[in-house]
């Protein structure tokens, strides 16, 4: 018996020298240094924190051979082990109940269309910020403001009595006064100062009577089409507020001008493609529809504006908020225009269509005047459409509550600092275009 024992221990002494070996490995790995015999395991993580997604079940295939029948437990009424189980036709209720209703497949739904359209709305995030705007609108960018808008607002009897005592304090009232709680809320703050200037701005209808003939409206629909190259694009939904009047705006630029953007050549991306991160539908309808009814007495779009912290889960960069701010305003431009000349054919206009766009999150300030020259947008050559952009101005530097302490020392006192009133002038030259 013992010379089996020890017949025994002399086979299994490699294995065990290895088993040492390795559990001194681990042990080695264990003080901090790497190793490559055991890989590490996170047993106290999720899957959702190590970035590992749990594989998804394969659907379960089921094999009809032909002159073959199942035998099923169907006729038993009750699970028996070894028989297939039975398919049963689907059951349809005698009442129409909405909470169970199953809408039928894509292709035999009325709206749907082979040729796939690409839809802008107002949480798309466009990877190519402006560029790709611009390429889709066909669509020149100038930058800053033109001077005979900007020069609105520098007249002293197109200016507000204490105009900066009293922009101040509304600043001052969205970001202080306005709450109950220890400071207002982004989305709060940017609501109460938009319609603060706006306020401010529409107290000189007294020196201009035609800024009474304008009306504001929110959460319109807008809907336009247009066909760019072999695509068909089409910008819809609810944008912002929107600030309409009876009489249209003038011109930003002059015949000469307009003439000039036919040598102008498009910014392209290659090889990313245009429709990149837009929304590809096959049910869709093919309309033009500027929100309001025919008979609307305000029908022209004035102004756009837009609130960064209007719509929160889907936050843009300024580079992409810019973005939807030229694709909304080419939007209200385009549908005007195929409202008032139709949609065939497509053409230059005699008459450019303007529509401006103001966006801001409460302190920094984007604005855009568009100025719809042409509805021929399918290829890159001919006349092209402008916009002008000026991007980044901030209305004040900082608004604390509380003054910013480190070290026993305040770095940022509590109050408004940095007001800057050129801001201002160009959101009240924007609100006087067209009335002055």
């Amino acid at each position: 018996m013992f010379p089996e024992t020890a017949q025994r221990l002399k086979t299994a002494a490699p294995l065990l020298s290895q088993t040492i070996l390795l559990n001194d490995l681990r042990l080695f790995s264990a003080h901090g240094r790497s190793s490559s015999v055991q890989a590490r395991r996170h047993f106290n993580v999720s899957c959702c924190l190590t970035a590992k997604v749990p594989p998804r079940p394969k659907p379960r295939v089921r094999v009809e051979i032909p002159g073959l029948e199942r035998i099923t437990y169907g006729e038993r009424m009750h699970y028996v082990p070894g028989l297939a189980k039975p398919i049963y036709p689907a059951w349809e209720r005698a009442c129409k109940d909405p909470s169970y209703y199953k809408s039928p497949p894509a292709h035999e739904m009325p709206l749907y269309k082979e040729k796939p359209c690409y839809v802008f709305s107002q949480r798309t995030n466009i990877l190519e910020g402006v560029r790709q705007a611009l390429w889709l609108t066909k669509t020149k960018l100038i930058a800053g403001l033109p001077p005979q808008l900007l020069s609105l607002a520098q007249s002293p009897a197109n200016q507000i009595p204490d105009q900066d005592e009293r922009v101040q304090n509304a600043i001052r009232h969205a970001r202080f006064w306005d709450t109950t709680e220890n400071r207002p809320g982004k989305d709060k703050y940017c609501y109460t100062l938009l319609y603060n200037l706006l306020h401010l701005c529409g107290s000189l209808q007294s020196v201009h009577p035609a800024l009474g003939k304008r009306i504001q409206a929110e959460k319109y629909s807008l809907a336009a089409s247009w066909s760019r190259g072999e695509d068909l694009f089409q910008v819809r939904g609810q944008n912002g507020l929107l600030l309409s009047s009876m009489a249209p705006l003038p011109e930003l630029a002059g015949k000469q001008e307009v003439a000039d953007t036919a040598d102008h050549v498009l910014e392209t991306f290659y090889p990313v493609s245009p429709a990149i991160d837009l929304q590809k539908m096959h049910l869709y309808k093919e309309e033009n529809y500027t929100g309001f009814k025919d008979d609307y007495p305000y029908p022209h779009a004035h102004t756009l504006y837009f609130l960064e912290a209007g719509d929160v889960p889907c936050k843009l960069r300024p580079e992409q908020f810019r973005a939807k701010m030229i694709m909304f305003a080419f939007g209200n431009a385009l549908a005007r225009a195929h409202a008032l000349y139709g949609t065939q054919p497509q053409r230059v206009l005699d008459r450019p269509i303007t529509v401006q766009a103001v966006g801001t999150n409460g302190r920094i300030f984007q604005f855009v005047a568009f100025q719809l020259n042409t509805t021929d947008l399918s290829g890159d050559e001919g006349i092209k459409n402008q916009v002008w952009v000026d991007e980044d101005a901030e209305l004040y530097e900082y608004a604390k509550v509380r003054p910013l302490i480190k070290k026993k020392q305040v770095q940022v006192p509590a109050g408004l600092e940095g007001y800057q009133p050129e801001t201002f002038s160009k959101f009240l030259a924007l609100y006087l275009h067209g009335a002055v």
